[in-house]
């Protein structure tokens, strides 16, 4: 019988995966591979440390039966240790930060953690800042594991043990450039101090998110005020001392437009369904490629799973939202699912039979100065406020008259997935369009809701 003893056995050993369709359509010539650190059972590569630094603390008699594993993390840590946990029978509490998204939180629930959150704005060294409290919930439990991974040894030594020796192993020594983000700085550290053991010609580079220290500090060992940014899971706002920079050869900065829009690339193109931060290593990964000779071997890390970041930039609601949606990817669909607080959500319309003063009635209570005419889901004429008030003025007794009777022209209809570019040419022509899914009018979009998401 072929069996694991627990699920344990399956963290490593990951493969390699050749990047085909995005390199072939920018004509890059040099080979990029995958590390799919996303199929460990913890669905990212902290699955490797969250064991390593377990078995540093049985080993070094830091945690015994029944304790408390406490650690800040971006979430993918939590679940690495949680993992480990869960076979071993120990208690975690971690701490997080309100970036961190709500998949990543309910996900080390459902694995029993307790979970506390912690504003991000929180500056590094005051109280609420997430190493902090993670460090003062340690202090005060008894029986408790503070790993501290951004400082731990067992964290690079972890992948100097085994990312770096697969890595080798399975290009057959034929690797040119290996490229991780920056976060404890383990993964670059371990595996790079290894890959350089094997060959110190391997170009070690590290992918870092605009707003992040880590490139200015590489270069000129001055430490930046960080700035905000979206991408989870890597950059820091202060150097950590797993970041072993004298492993690094070269740092990268990636925005966060250009790591969502990769990792969502990945997604549909190559069918890897990453994370955020793998969308900055490859972003890295392909610039390195463009300039590296044709036999080079660029190997980059898939960090984690994009079913992390669902409610996050694998949605185009949140990436509207944010800014980041690329303009083709915008359609009447999206645009009436994500209106403003000002803007109706349900469809407002009345029916043919319906008087002028129905038809009055129901814009005032709902904010609107136009209104659809709807007959079994289709469109048959709108009305609008200006034209009803200026009737009413030399005629009171149009409020009883039949909504038909004095209805003007329908407004354009187009399908759910018309694209904001056909929306705004109908807008030139006309105050409102309406969307239509499978012969159903099922919202309106007006002038305004499509000046809101370009603001």
């Amino acid at each position: 019988m072929k069996a694991y003893d627990n699920i344990l056995g399956l963290i490593g050993n990951t493969p390699l995966v050749r990047i085909n369709n995005i390199t072939k359509k920018q004509k890059i010539k040099a080979p990029i591979y995958a590390k799919m650190e996303s199929l460990n059972p913890g669905y990212s590569v902290k699955d490797r440390i969250g064991v390593s630094m377990i078995d540093w603390a049985e080993k070094e008699g830091v945690l015994k039966r029944g304790g408390t594993i406490i650690e800040a993390t971006s979430g993918n840590t939590g679940i690495g240790l949680a993992l480990t946990a869960a076979v071993r029978g120990y208690r975690c509490i971690f701490v997080l930060t309100d970036k961190v998204s709500v998949e990543k939180v309910r996900y080390l629930k459902s694995m029993g953690a307790d979970v506390v959150v912690v504003p991000a704005t929180a500056k590094p060294g005051t109280p609420d800042h997430y190493h902090e409290t993670a460090a003062r919930i340690a202090r005060e439990t008894p029986n408790s594991f503070y790993p501290d991974q951004y400082a731990h040894p067992a964290n690079p030594a972890a992948h100097y043990a085994t990312t770096g020796p697969e890595v080798w192993n399975d290009t057959g020594g034929k690797i040119t450039h290996f490229i991780s983000g920056i976060g404890t700085g383990g993964t670059i550290s371990g595996t790079g101090r290894y890959l350089k053991e094997m060959n110190p010609k391997i170009r070690i580079i590290g992918a870092d998110p605009y707003g992040s220290i880590f490139k200015t500090y590489k270069e000129s060992g001055r430490v930046p005020e960080s700035t905000p940014y979206l991408v989870e899971g890597i950059g820091q706002s202060l150097p950590v001392s797993n970041a072993n920079m004298s492993v690094i050869d070269e740092i990268l900065n990636v925005t966060d437009r250009e790591s969502f829009d990769y990792a969502r690339q990945l997604s549909r193109q190559e069918g890897i369904f990453c994370g955020g931060s793998t969308g900055t290593n490859f972003a890295a990964a392909l610039k390195v490629a463009k300039e590296a000779a044709e036999e080079s071997c660029v190997v980059f890390i898939v960090c984690d799973t994009g079913e992390h970041y669902l409610s996050k930039f694998h949605s185009d609601e949140w990436m509207k939202e944010k800014l980041l949606l690329e303009p083709q990817r915008i359609t009447g669909g999206l645009i009436a699912e994500t209106k403003n607080g000002t803007s109706p959500k349900e469809l407002v319309f009345v029916t043919p039979d319906e008087t002028v003063g129905d038809a009055l009635e129901r814009m005032n209570a709902n904010g609107v100065t136009q209104i659809p005419v709807l007959e079994e889901h289709r469109s048959v004429g709108s009305l609008r406020e200006s034209f009803i008030l200026t009737k009413l003025l030399a005629d009171r007794e149009m409020l009883n008259a039949k909504v038909r009777d004095v209805m003007d022209k329908s407004f354009p209809v187009v399908e759910v997935d018309t694209s904001l570019a056909e929306i705004k040419s109908k807008l030139q022509r006309s105050p409102a369009v309406l969307l239509e899914d499978f012969k159903r009018i099922t919202a309106i979009i007006t002038r305004s809701d499509v000046l809101d998401i370009q603001s």
